[in-house]
């Protein structure tokens, strides 16, 4: 006999692919039947390499017989890419009717994470033919033993199955009702999770409908993500058309999950309430054991029963009606947790929803036609629905036994089995079941069953045939497992890349009577995805009764994320500000400005600053400036030209022992460090006007005279706070011999911000700061600026309204989170609109309310972390981090796993909801401000309309992704009078600085003029 070379996926393919037992692959001058490798038993008469014990004809039937379920490895390959280019484009919303795979989004949005606990029923309809099952399931929890559920299984009348539809849920309410009062349930509201196997169809988020075929019944926690944020619906699942006999009137376009409501409400003995309506793949995901990776892969290979139409229940391919069989209906089919973001009729960008793949309808568009052998094109011929679900009929439990009799009968008709003989048994739809084919192969008790099974069909079993029926049996199912195995690969093969991971751990869990009848299936399968996705470290995990547990498992996960989302909102409630509270926050800082301004007692110190002007573009010259407002001190020349501002800068540091030492130590070394710079940029012997951006609260009393009222930021410096600092380094200077140093103006950072959008923009007449700290100034009219004397003209007013709410003011807005951080800060009870808005605390108050969601468990699982108890350790950096549009969930997750939190994906949404709820309100905090700020200066200037610009610094503003467009839309909200444009500062400090030293020379000139 020739050999004919394989296609292997590797060069050990041939060891690894074997039949029960272990067996290693047959002799070797039968590789020609390619990758399925067919083996032998060991010790079998006739078995060796010289020579067949069959005729050299008989040999060559059915080598060419089996030839025909060779997969290669370059096809399997090849159904793994189609098949997983189908899945992307149905989830791209590309697919069209006849799409070779669905990816149906089931609704449910999250898996069980081990804390699940509680009773739940389960009610059954539909999965077992004529009949209806009742569980009652109890769920311990972590660390709990795990509880064997109690059902009962109740027959349901003819009459009912073909009644009206009322009797039928009223059937079902009554029989909820008779398994409970055996029961010691009492008055308690009960969770109920709906197994409904009928076709169903969905057409929205909250809404589920019938759809044709594959999976009857669809699979919908009762929750859906809005903006990011898991919310709780009322499952609806509507009937498109009874199958498996039923024919009850009144049902079909009819929401069933409403109907079985009104009945149980109809009934009235027990407080029950429909969480959940739920399909079997998603049932087997859900009903998985914990492993050692996520269970995100439901896996079902069971056996598919075709419908009738006449109503007598359900058909085998033979024609026997099976009215009250206890087999299940599901054929093939597989759902994962998928990105929300890649399913497009979701319209969602965060978070995971289970997709089933509805993929038994795979190679309905011709793709398999080159792995169609001859008894694949005879079984789907004398199905009920030729050219369809293809796919399925070349995996699914009940065709596998139909392709192998279909196979037995071609070979005894050509001679090589059974004499040559034939039996009406054998020829008949049906006679070889799943069951039968796997006592065959049973590697112990296999060629008794043979004989005996085969011997129950009327054939005469001859000494050669046992082996020969076991290879049939061999290369139907190895087949079947490899292709299940590519399909399975494309699966795995998207989550990997839809989660950017170089290798992906996950659990797959497995149900179907494929699996439980036929354990070598899942060797040959596990084998083979190795092969196809060396990637991913996959574990298989059996399912533990999914229509049971698993139904109960999604319905405590929805109890559950119902219950945690009360507690969430409960906890945000206080952060989400309606239009009326920003509008009283508005007015009550515009009353403290007002107060301020003329002096009187008020939270807004309202500080002149002395600059009368913004530059209007004129400035000219060489100017210097300083820049101190932490550990760093920036010396900068600044070169204002027609053409532009260059700037020169060098920044040096200022050691802990001179910022804590004596005031002469600091401003000495303050000095050393301009000398430094002048050297260096060859400015030695020079007197250029110098401005001073001092970020510490002063006094002003003059452009170049400022009262330090208290030292922040780390500094304390003695003999400073109330003095004028503008002096403390003259004096300085003075005993630096030889150096001059002209010192126009001390600018506030705020300023210089305003200052340096308006040497851009003329109208820039206020300035804001959201960073570390926040603050604002603006241009007020002089006559309204009580402590300097004059009427006419204009003066910045530095606000300081980082003190806004000192007293007591906003008491009604601040959370138990506030108080925790304003505690725990180093100045308690000042600050507090600081404390509401900046980044220095944000992060704090992120980390309160994660630290209290985890004390009620709704985070972590209730796990109390030390890095989370770790003051500072959330920093505001990562609320930016973590609401960027740019970032997957993955990358959510990765950024708090860095802080050592043990997180789920449901962790990762929940604590993106609070950064988010915190951002929120800070921001539109800050924009009630600046609508303050706008109103006032238009109703200075008695205008209908005030244009306006805004110059604004700071990392938290800049970084934020959406914190500028928040504060943008409470100003445009609150102050609709005002178009605001906001201009991001480029080095406000310096630059800023530079400019206020330039408008007042350019003021001095004109004086003199």
């Amino acid at each position: 006999m020739p050999h004919t070379e394989r296609e292997e996926l590797t060069p050990k393919e041939n060891n690894q692919l074997l039949l029960p037992g272990g067996h290693p692959p047959m002799w070797n001058h039968m590789d020609s039947i390619g990758s399925i490798g067919l083996p032998h038993r060991e010790g079998v008469p006739g078995c060796s390499q010289e020579g067949l014990p069959y005729p050299s004809n008989s040999s060559e039937l059915v080598l060419e017989c089996l030839q025909q379920f060779k997969v290669t490895g370059t096809q399997l390959q090849q159904i793994q890419a189609s098949l997983l280019g189908s899945m992307e484009q149905a989830l791209g919303g590309q697919a069209s009717p006849a799409s070779a795979v669905r990816m149906l989004p089931t609704y449910v949005g999250s898996i069980p994470h081990g804390t699940e606990q509680g009773d739940f029923v389960v009610l059954e309809l539909g999965a077992t033919g004529a009949s209806l099952r009742v569980l009652w399931v109890t769920l311990m929890g972590t660390g709990g033993h795990r509880m064997e559920p109690r059902s009962q299984e109740f027959v349901i009348p003819p009459e009912v199955m073909l009644g009206p539809g009322q009797q039928l849920f009223d059937f079902a309410a009554h029989c909820l009702s008779e398994f409970l009062d055996a029961l010691p349930v009492g008055k308690q509201g009960l969770q109920l999770g709906f197994s409904f196997s009928f076709p169903c169809h969905q057409t929205g988020l909250d809404r589920v409908r019938q759809s044709g075929h594959g999976d009857s019944g669809w699979s919908c926690s009762s929750m859906k993500s809005i903006e990011g944020v898991t919310q709780l619906f009322c499952p609806q699942s509507t009937l498109i058309s009874w199958t498996k006999g039923f024919r009850c009137s009144g049902v079909e376009g009819h929401d069933v999950v409403q109907l079985l409501r009104d009945a149980i409400k109809r009934h009235g003995a027990y407080n029950i309430d429909v969480v959940a309506v739920v399909n079997d793949t998603v049932g087997t995901m859900m009903g998985c054991e914990p492993g050692v990776g996520p269970c995100e892969v439901g896996l079902v290979v069971g056996e598919p029963w075709a419908i009738c139409d006449d109503g007598k229940g359900a058909q085998l391919p033979d024609g026997q009606i099976l009215m009250n069989s206890s087999l299940p209906d599901t054929g093939t089919n597989a759902c994962y947790m998928e990105e929300a973001r890649h399913v497009a009729v979701l319209d969602e960008d965060r978070g995971r929803v289970c997709v089933s793949v509805e993929w038994g309808s795979f190679g309905d568009d011709g793709v398999l036609g080159p792995m169609l052998t001859t008894f694949d094109h005879a079984l789907d011929r004398e199905s009920l629905n030729p050219g369809a679900q293809r796919f399925e009929k070349m995996i699914g439990g009940l065709y596998l036994g139909e392709l192998v009799r279909l196979v037995l009968a071609h070979l005894a008709q050509q001679g090589v089995l059974f004499g040559g003989c034939t039996s009406p048994a054998l020829l008949s739809r049906g006679s070889i079941l799943l069951e039968h084919v796997a006592e065959m192969e049973d590697p112990w008790a296999g060629a008794a069953r043979v004989h005996a099974l085969l011997q129950d069909l009327g054939l005469n079993v001859g000494a050669s045939d046992v082996e020969l029926v076991q290879y049939v049996c061999a290369a139907v199912f190895t087949r079947a497992a490899r292709l299940c195995a590519a399909a399975l690969a494309a699966v795995l093969s998207r989550l990997q890349h839809s989660r950017e991971q170089q290798i992906l751990q996950i659990a797959v869990a497995t149900g179907g009577r494929v699996f439980e009848q036929h354990p070598s299936f899942l060797s040959i399968l596990q084998e083979t995805v190795m092969l196809l996705t060396p990637e991913c470290d996959v574990s298989f995990i059996p399912s533990v009764d999914g229509g049971g547990r698993g139904v109960a498992m999604v319905t405590a996960v929805a109890a559950r994320l119902a219950a945690h989302r009360h507690l969430l909102e409960e906890t945000l409630a206080p952060f989400q500000l309606n239009r009326e509270q920003l509008a009283a926050v508005q007015a009550q800082m515009r009353e403290a400005m007002v107060k301020g301004l003329r002096g009187e007692a008020s939270s807004l110190r309202m500080l002149p600053t002395y600059v009368r002007a913004t530059p209007d573009g004129s400035e000219r010259g060489d100017f210097l400036a300083l820049d101190l407002g932490g550990t760093n001190f920036r010396v900068l020349l600044v070169r204002v030209t027609a053409e532009g501002v260059k700037i020169t800068n060098q920044i040096y540091s200022i050691p802990e022992n001179v910022a804590q030492g004596s005031g002469q130590q600091l401003f000495d070394h303050i000095v050393d460090c301009i000398v430094d710079f002048q050297q260096k940029q060859g400015l030695s012997g020079q007197s250029l006007p110098l401005g001073f951006t001092f970020s510490f609260p002063c006094r002003q009393l003059g452009l170049d005279q400022g009262i330090l009222l208290n030292w922040t930021k780390g500094f304390s410096a003695s003999d400073c706070e109330g003095q004028d600092i503008v002096c403390l380094l003259r004096e300085a200077i003075g005993r630096r011999q030889a150096v001059e140093l002209n010192v126009v103006a001390i600018v506030n950072d705020t300023v210089g911000t305003m200052m340096s959008c308006g040497y851009e923009d003329p109208r820039c007449e206020v300035g804001l700061i959201v960073g570390t700290g926040t603050n604002a100034c603006y241009m007020e009219e002089l006559r309204n600026v009580a402590a300097v004397a004059g009427d006419s003209g204009r003066m910045c007013i530095n606000m300081e309204w980082g003190a806004f709410g000192d007293d007591g003011s906003l008491g009604l807005l601040r959370t138990c989170f506030d108080a925790s951080v304003d505690q725990a800060s180093i100045n308690p009870g000042k600050q507090s609109f600081e404390k509401m808005i900046s980044g220095m605390y944000l992060g704090e108050i992120v980390r309160h309310i994660l630290l209290h969601l985890t004390s009620l468990g709704v985070l972590f699982r209730g796990q109390q972390t030390q890095r989370l108890q770790t003051r500072d350790i959330f920093k505001t950096k990562f609320l930016s981090e973590i609401e960027s549009d740019s970032l997957a969930l993955r990358q959510v997750r990765a950024i708090l796993e860095d802080l050592g939190l043990p997180l789920t994906s449901d962790d990762a949404l929940m604590v993106l909801e609070v950064c988010q709820a915190v951002s929120q309100r800070a921001a539109q905090l800050c924009g009630a401000g600046v609508a303050a700020v706008v109103e006032k200066i238009r109703e200075n200037r008695g205008l209908e309309e005030l244009t306006v610009s805004i110059g604004v610094d700071g990392t938290l503003y800049k970084l934020h992704p959406h914190f500028s467009s928040l504060v943008a839309a409470t100003v445009r909200e609150l102050a609709p009078r005002c178009v605001v444009t906001f201009l991001q500062s480029e080095d406000g400090s310096g630059k800023g600085a530079a400019l206020v030293t330039a408008v007042a020379c350019r003021l001095a000139q004109m004086a003199r003029v």
